[in-house]
């Protein structure tokens, strides 16, 4: 069993920051890469920013030098620093992991609860 658990949303300002935090427990046996998606009402998912295990990541146009998203390793951690909120930021915000389970496992998708992201204009 693994669960991932969000924490640090919240109503912030434009202009704001926010730091997002997402833990996962349980039996893990390698995390292949973490990110964070974002949904709004009406729209689809979509991807915030990813890191590999090797630590190469990805970002969102829209978040480009704004965002940034680091891991702490050994806490099974993935952090999401967004800077300079805009009111188009406002989403529900989803953590992601593709986690092995064992050695010989594939690599299975796993999802955080959801944490809402509001900006104020």
């Amino acid at each position: 069993q693994v669960q991932l658990v969000e924490s640090g949303g919240g109503l912030v300002q434009a202009g704001g920051s926010l730091r997002l935090s997402c833990v996962a427990s349980g039996s893990i046996f390698s995390i292949n890469a973490m990110g964070w998606y974002r949904q709004a009402p009406g729209n689809q998912r979509e991807l915030v920013a990813d890191i590999t295990n090797g630590g190469r990541t990805s970002y969102a146009d829209s978040v480009k030098g704004r965002f940034t998203i680091s891991t702490e390793n050994a806490k099974n951690t993935v952090y999401l620093q967004m800077n300079s909120l805009k009111p188009e930021d406002t989403a529900v915000y989803y953590c992601h992991l593709k986690i092995r389970l064992s050695f010989v496992s594939p690599f299975y998708d796993y999802w955080g609860q959801g944490t809402q992201v509001t900006v104020s204009s």
